[in-house]
């Protein structure tokens, strides 16, 4: 690895309360800075557009923000000669063809495409039927071709990027257990909390498992269930708790829960998961009970870092046999957040980061001859 610094411009979609944002790129920059990198950030998406985007109604008010949040982000650009690196998580617009990703193509500069989810699938957005409909699946396969390296959160968004003309490579995401404490020893000897952790766009998979946790609530009348991050989401028969997302709650709801959930259906938009709420769990000693697709067969080793389960006797199975035996909640707990220690350390993947841009200016000297930026 060259010991030059390097000065790179990260563009993320979210300010650091997203969630891919701050675990694709927030998370890594002191990292990378003691690494040597000089990282300049910034979000097309400030905090309070953040905050008002994703709630229903208020159309006018959102295409302001979009306006607002197109124009910062120009004013950025602007400045893109001035940085060894672009570093883009998402598209640098999320509508609009890649006019300035071609153009700064043209003009020399060494570009990344950071994506953890199948951003060529056009999933409808449930708070934005505009966005939804000046969204283009095609951008995200032409970005694949433009960009120097596109980095996956797995290997199946890597392989699709690479199956369209992009050099990819994969880069698992990090978790941070300096962060995230371990759970306390698992007993019995209070009631269990079954939990599950996101956001109102990913609640409604809990669906695909309703008649496991109706039946679970009823053979289990002491068990607790909690949500957060669902919204209004429930499931008749079944008692959640439900609570707002927020960082700090997040550690709080995380030391309630014994078992934590993560149903994904079986189509390829789950398929581009990358495990965010199974590796939170394995990090915070919570037991993860997961689909049995896509990365979480990577992730989770079944039985011993957590489940994996096929169809609803498997899940019921398997919630059901941890409620009875702490100590084998206790033993996968452990295991699991040693596998993330061990794996998935923010400090272990920023240095492969740091890694894959001295690849790319090496190999953009060997081609032409000329690294641009400073």
């Amino acid at each position: 690895m060259t010991a030059r610094p390097l000065k790179v411009l990260f563009l993320t979609r979210y300010p650091y309360e997203g969630a891919s944002s701050r675990y694709r790129v927030y998370q890594y920059l002191p990292h990378l800075q003691a690494l040597g990198v000089h990282c300049d950030q910034q979000s097309f998406m400030d905090s309070r557009m953040y905050s008002r985007y994703f709630s229903h109604g208020g159309s006018v008010w959102k295409a302001w923000l979009m306006f607002r949040a197109i124009i910062r982000r120009i004013g950025v650009l602007l400045r893109f000669r001035d940085y060894d690196i672009i570093y883009m998580q998402r598209e640098l617009f999320p509508v609009a063809p890649p006019l300035f990703e071609r153009y700064m193509k043209r003009r020399g500069a060494v570009m990344f495409f950071d994506y953890d989810d199948a951003l060529f699938i056009n999933k409808p957005s449930r708070f934005n039927p505009v966005a939804t409909f000046l969204r283009s699946p095609d951008k995200i396969f032409e970005l694949f071709g433009l960009v120097d390296r596109v980095v996956a959160g797995n290997d199946w968004l890597r392989d699709t990027a690479a199956r369209h003309g992009a050099h990819a490579v994969t880069l698992e995401v990090a978790e941070d257990t300096d962060r995230i404490a371990m759970h306390a020893q698992h007993t019995n000897d209070k009631p269990l909390t079954i939990g599950w952790l996101g956001s109102t766009s990913t609640v409604k998979y809990l669906r695909i498992i309703a008649p496991v946790l109706e039946r679970i609530a009823a053979d289990y009348p002491e068990v607790r269930f909690e949500l957060m991050g669902g919204g209004d989401f429930c499931i008749e028969g079944v008692p959640f708790k439900a609570s707002a997302w927020s960082l700090e709650e997040e550690l709080a709801a995380l030391a309630r829960f014994d078992i934590g959930l993560m149903p994904l259906p079986d189509e390829d938009w789950a398929r581009g998961k990358s495990g965010g709420k199974a590796r939170t769990y394995m990090a915070a000693g919570v037991v993860p009970v997961c689909s049995a697709i896509g990365y979480n067969l990577q992730l989770v080793d079944h039985g011993r870092t957590g489940y994996l389960c096929r169809d609803a006797e498997e899940w019921y199975t398997a919630i059901t046999t941890l409620l009875g035996d702490p100590q084998l909640r206790q033993s996968i707990a452990v295991q699991a957040r040693a596998e993330v220690v061990s794996r998935f350390s923010p400090s272990g993947q920023a240095l492969r980061m740091r890694a894959l841009f001295d690849d790319a200016l090496a190999a953009r000297a060997t081609g032409d001859g000329v690294v641009h930026g400073n």
